[in-house]
């Protein structure tokens, strides 16, 4: 049983474009060429782009060298490139990965250097600054995190940081259904709430760099169905805690968790991403679901197998009025589950987006089928129909195992969504 509860604050969950220009696995040297690619694709794409700059270009006295990076500012400003800005990534690991530390104090010295280039240069003196990109908040991390923000937390417009569920020795894709496993999200983003919180109230917080793997994904697992189950349960939890903004590790090319594969053909997470787009707004509401809030017994704890979010459905989404609501439904049990809709919830249509694999390979599929129907892309430019079943008022919503399912409520007049 189903039902609304209480709205939670809004909250925003957006994907955007980062490009990391130097991290801490190779060095790329961009050009004017590249930079005007670049921005021109974001751009093209209805983007925004983000440029990480290299933090491990320093001066003998450890500082941070920004002799290129004026010039780069000064091109993008005189293309009018409306570019927001990062310095680094994962700065905690530094010492372990290139064996060169940057400590806490010298970085928000740095970040501070780059705020004032910034503003040296008239385009950008209102652009953009996130930070500091640390990694997973384990020790490390967070001491760098604590004492950055102690120093330099008024300097970020958000603090960014990056979540990898698992090391890439994994080799089965059951591994990606396991609650401990997506419950991990939840501490962590408690820790860095707790330190930004400390020197901080009110800064926004970002989940700058996600994916399920550390190091690029693990190869035929990190770009299949089964990986969607974290993909789409990070999206929930993170909005229900208040983050404001999901970047996702990555769309091409690097690593094994791309969107699209190397003949640009989406792939599940892509397919996942535009359903959410087209049906998922900002607005947060909670729900109580009866069977779900056990008490666990004493030394146990209950990991919920059957995920449920909700928010106000998109208002961008022109099929649907304001004040509908869409639910989405992670079902990582073996069987089929029912959920029946409670109070006036119950008395109105809802359009079923049903996504399971597509073909013979299961969860280790990288095609996707909505409601039945193979997604693909009709050709290059034209997204194929996103076509709902309609289920009448009161029905029973049946969640096949191992599914991810996406209900629309039509015109329930929800008063937090028509706002």
């Amino acid at each position: 049983m189903l039902e609304l509860q209480r709205e939670k604050a809004a909250t925003t969950q957006l994907v955007l474009l980062k490009e990391q220009l130097s991290n801490i696995y190779s060095n790329i040297t961009i050009t004017a060429r590249s930079l005007d690619k670049l921005y021109n694709f974001a751009d093209c794409a209805g983007l925004h782009l983000i440029l990480g700059l290299n933090a491990l270009h320093r001066n003998p006295d450890n500082s941070w060298n920004t002799s290129s990076t004026l010039s780069l500012l000064k091109y993008g400003a005189g293309k009018k490139y409306n570019i927001s800005w990062e310095l680094g990534n994962e700065p905690n690991a530094y010492r372990s990965m290139v064996g060169r530390a940057v400590n806490s104090t010298q970085l928000a010295q740095d970040y501070t250097k780059l705020r004032t280039l910034l503003q040296s240069v008239r385009y950008y003196h209102r652009a953009h600054l996130y930070g500091p990109n640390a990694g997973r908040p384990r020790k490390n991390a967070i001491l760098l995190l604590d004492g950055f923000m102690k120093s330099a937390g008024s300097v970020v417009d958000a603090v960014t940081w990056q979540h990898y569920f698992m090391d890439g020795r994994v080799n089965k894709v059951e591994d990606f259904l396991k609650t401990r496993l997506l419950d991990t999200l939840t501490e962590q983003i408690n820790k860095v709430n707790k330190i930004v919180n400390t020197h901080a109230p009110g800064k926004k917080v970002w989940l700058s760099g996600l994916g399920p793997a550390w190091a690029g994904g693990i190869s035929n697992l990190s770009d299949t169905y089964g990986a969607g189950f974290l993909w789409m349960n990070t999206l929930g939890m993170a909005a229900l805690q208040g983050i404001d903004v999901v970047l996702r590790h990555s769309f091409f090319d690097y690593g094994y968790t791309h969107l699209v594969d190397q003949n640009f053909n989406p792939l599940p997470d892509y397919w996942f991403s535009l359903v959410f787009k087209r049906l998922v707004g900002p607005r947060v509401l909670a729900v109580r679901v009866a069977g779900l809030q056990r008490k666990p017994q004493p030394g146990r704890v209950i990991r919920d197998k059957l995920r449920i979010y909700a928010h106000c459905t998109s208002y961008s989404n022109h099929n649907y009025v304001r004040g509908s609501i869409t639910i989405y439904i992670i079902n990582l049990h073996r069987s089929r589950k029912k959920i029946k809709l409670a109070g006036t919830l119950r008395n109105n249509t809802v359009h079923q987006y049903l996504l399971q694999p597509f073909g013979t390979d299961g969860l280790r599929a990288k095609y996707v089928q909505l409601n039945g129907e193979k997604l693909h892309m009709v050709d290059n430019e034209t997204f194929p129909e996103l076509k709902p079943k309609t289920l009448r008022a009161g029905r029973t919503i049946a969640m096949p195992p191992m599914t991810i399912g996406f209900y629309v409520v039509k015109n329930i007049n929800a008063y937090a969504c028509r706002r």
